[in-house]
């Protein structure tokens, strides 16, 4: 699936640190800035990749993750190469999974990224603060927390939701692709026109935590009722600018207007379907034409495969790049400022990138186009690290502010099934 980054990877590697291409000084402006200020990216997916291809075994990650049979976005040597200066490690699972069954394999995805970074205690270290994040990137290792992805995964339990805080847990994304009981998602038939009361219930919750509040996936109604909602910070960990694509994954230009009075990030993804239009159209022509071969050919899963194979070959996927992502950043920056954009590139969550950024080793690339553009190091270095900082703090001191309210006992109101 992957294929198509192993030679980039391996090149990438084979060369001195910060060549990539890059014009040696900007190369050094470049390390200058993300020396001082943590790259931190929003949304990476390997957690998830190591339960579906490798029975949650987290070994063999020092390198080479690009060159298994199930090629990798992701290892501690890229992540050097990279820069990364901190990591939100998505614990996903299937937003169909509901109840205890979500909440077990949501445990299970949260043990994997203890275990991960147990296992290279020279790359990486656990992460619960926005200090902690600054003292290990000082340190010289990639700062780890975890981000839940998707709000099915606390089984409808607010005491579910704390635990998975208390184990490490510093945003919660509140839906995935599907409406849940309790909020609307951007890619399903809404149900409650928002969050239900319950669903406000958990902002509210995780306001008291200090647990950010993830906007990614999420209706715009969600969007722009939890942002009126929340007294901290929110943000979007993996999305993109619908003013430029107006994919329903994307953030609506009013939602990216509420953003400077709430102090919000939205950090951008690298999706090629949410970044480009020809890609995103592309997509969904490729999927009616599968649903036209199932359909002429029910038994045969085979002649599917083979049709499907043909009509990619007389209609090759629209190419993408990384001006596409630093066109979304730029548009997010035009209607929200400067302070209120990141970086989530979903990498490992995603069966390919826009070329040149096939894995964690290339967020300097992404910097070198904007550095052409004419940014700043201070905006850089916003974009980089210190607004999602600044977000994080701002959960923080929200949770201080609530230390004296109790602990919310609301419950969802679960019907029962019909007889």
């Amino acid at each position: 699936m992957r294929t198509a980054s192993i030679a980039l990877a391996a090149a990438l590697l084979a060369a001195p640190a910060g060549a990539q291409g890059i014009d040696p000084a900007v190369a050094k402006r470049i390390d200058r800035i993300l020396k001082a200020t943590p790259l931190i990216d929003g949304h990476n997916d390997l957690p998830e990749q190591l339960r579906e291809n490798y029975k949650l075994d987290v070994a063999g990650l020092a390198s080479g993750g690009a060159a298994r049979a199930n090629p990798l976005m992701t290892d501690m040597a890229r992540l050097r190469q990279g820069r990364v200066g901190a990591q939100f490690w998505s614990v996903y699972i299937d937003g169909t999974i509901t109840g205890d069954e979500a909440i077990r394999d949501t445990i299970e995805q949260i043990d994997t990224v203890h275990r991960l970074v147990r296992a290279y205690p020279n790359d990486l270290a656990f992460a619960s603060t926005a200090d902690d994040i600054v003292r290990i990137h000082k340190s010289g290792k990639v700062a780890s927390l975890i981000g839940i992805e998707g709000g099915r995964q606390i089984g409808g339990s607010l005491a579910a939701l704390r635990l998975f805080y208390d184990a490490g847990a510093r945003y919660m994304t509140l839906t995935h692709n599907q409406t849940t009981e309790w909020a609307d998602s951007a890619t399903d038939q809404p149900k409650w026109n928002g969050l239900s009361p319950f669903g406000r219930e958990v902002v509210a919750e995780m306001n008291r935590l200090g647990m950010l509040v993830d906007l990614s996936h999420v209706s715009p109604d969600v969007m722009r009722q939890a942002i009126g909602l929340s007294k901290a910070p929110v943000i979007f960990s993996h999305s993109s600018a619908a003013g430029v694509v107006g994919h329903p994954r994307n953030v609506p230009d009013d939602v990216l207007r509420l953003l400077p009075a709430n102090g919000g990030v939205v950090m951008v993804n690298w999706v090629p379907g949410f970044i480009s239009q020809p890609v995103w159209t592309w997509t969904a022509d490729r999927a009616g034409e599968e649903a036209r071969l199932k359909a002429i050919h029910r038994s045969s899963q085979a002649a599917v495969d083979a049709g499907l194979k043909a009509w990619d070959a007389a209609h090759p996927r629209p190419a993408t790049g990384v001006r596409e992502v630093a066109d979304h950043i730029e548009h997010v920056v035009r209607v929200a400022g400067y302070d209120h954009v990141g970086i989530g590139a979903d990498l490992d969550g995603i069966p390919y990138t826009p070329t040149g950024l096939e894995g964690v080793e290339t967020y300097p690339l992404l910097f070198a186009e904007l550095i052409r553009r004419g940014w700043s190091d201070a905006n850089l270095a916003k974009l980089a690290g210190g607004n999602i900082l600044r977000a994080l703090r701002g959960a923080e001191a929200t949770a201080r502010s609530m230390k004296d309210i109790p602990p919310s006992m609301a419950t969802l109101e679960v019907k029962p099934a019909a007889q």
